[in-house]
């Protein structure tokens, strides 16, 4: 899509000014609010001139909040719909093929001889867990990912950041090209909500040992750290692959390390029954959480974006690489000041549930990159020493 440098200077402004309503919240996790995307961009095609961008940016400054909230969600999800559509295409069997095969090996083995221990317990029967799991062709996470970026343009790699500090460590990089408002990455891992801070692993300092966490304007909280880099098959998934937070702080004085250990003692979670669900997890787009912030003259090229999946969507499902902790048990939960309170929707509320998940979506075209996000930390607080504000002024009025 090419539009003019006044455009795209019109667009910026557009996304500064609906971009707010982020904070910290008490656990110390950074926190998104709504922020109205480029999205209805990447709805209008490479083939779109100055006009039709121009009528967007009239649309959207006109539009209401939830006109806009509406608009942005309809836009990514019809980008998500074309991706898991992609990714059926390349991991769904040839069951033809498949099914003349069995024909031909069950009229060969007809009746098969049973041994004396099988007669002894009885057949085999094949387990819960991967009869649930539908079948999906042996492929490698990389030739998933090199197929994605075959069928769609743009593919995405973990590998050593170019941001120039120690502790920038794994960096997201974009290969191929993506266009303004493409949705680029999924935020992975455990969805909480408030109901169920207490369960965080390493509460109450949930992000003392954990850089993975983030936070929506709702207070519903996502972990990354469980996801990880993904797997290599479509499988049955609890985010139960967490590690025991280790405790490493230099003791500061008699017995303080000691008191750290009994604070950080998040409840079971186990009690509330595991909340499995099938999902792929070779995704390739399910790497947000290795998004670094830019250095100093660098500038963030993605922005978040929440997105809420709608759960009748089952043939979807396997794609979106996050599951509710609680069992799906989820309260509804209203703020008043720092306490949460269960609250129940009215008629207004939307009926269809709903799986509250994070993206990024590309706030210009991306080209063969590392894939940027500005933190916006807040200033009230201290902030890591590579940490340089993209926008200080923003900040101070954002934060203040």
């Amino acid at each position: 899509m090419l539009l003019s440098k006044m455009l795209m200077l019109r667009l910026n402004r557009l996304l500064r000014r609906g971009r707010g309503r982020e904070r910290e919240n008490g656990e110390g996790i950074t926190t998104w609010g709504f922020e109205p995307s480029p999205t209805s961009y990447n709805r209008l095609g490479k083939d779109a001139d100055d006009a039709d961008a121009e009528e967007i940016i009239d649309m959207a400054g006109k539009a209401s909040l939830a006109d806009q909230q509406k608009q942005v969600q309809e836009n990514v999800h019809s980008q998500i719909t074309n991706f898991c559509k992609y990714m059926d295409h390349i991991l769904q069997p040839d069951f033809t093929v498949k099914d003349k095969k069995n024909t031909s090996s069950s009229e060969n083995n007809s009746s098969p001889r049973r041994s004396g221990l099988s007669l002894a317990i009885g057949r085999t029967a094949p387990s819960k867990v991967h009869s649930a799991i539908p079948e999906s062709k042996p492929l490698k996470s990389s030739e998933v990912s090199q197929s994605l970026k075959d069928l769609m343009g743009y593919t995405l790699e973990v590998k050593p950041s170019q941001i120039p500090h120690e502790d920038a460590g794994e960096g997201l990089f974009l290969h191929g090209e993506a266009n303004v408002g493409a949705v680029l990455a999924f935020y992975p891992g455990v969805i909480y909500s408030p109901a169920y801070y207490r369960y965080i692993p390493g509460y109450p300092r949930v992000d003392a040992q954990n850089s993975y966490l983030i936070t929506l304007y709702d207070g519903t909280v996502i972990n990354a750290q469980p996801w990880g880099a993904g797997g290599e098959s479509r499988e049955m998934w609890d985010g139960s692959s967490l590690p025991e937070p280790k405790h490493n702080m230099q003791a500061d004085g008699k017995g303080s390390e000691r008191i750290w250990k009994m604070l950080s003692k998040p409840l079971d979670g186990t009690r509330l029954g595991g909340n499995h669900e099938v999902l792929e997890r070779r995704n390739p787009l399910a790497f947000a959480h290795f998004a670094n912030h830019p250095a100093k003259d660098m500038v963030p090229n993605v922005m978040v974006c929440p997105y809420d999946f709608p759960l009748p969507e089952k043939h979807m499902r396997a794609y979106i690489p996050n599951i509710s902790f609680g069992n799906g048990e989820e309260a509804n939960m209203k703020r008043f000041g720092t306490f949460w309170f269960k609250w129940k929707s009215g008629k207004n509320g939307s009926d269809v549930p709903v799986l509250k998940t994070l993206v990024l979506v590309a706030t210009r075209a991306i080209s063969n990159e590392e894939v940027l996000l500005n933190y916006r930390l807040s200033n009230s607080k201290r902030r890591p020493s590579w940490y340089t504000p993209v926008d200080e002024e923003e900040d101070r009025r954002r934060w203040s």
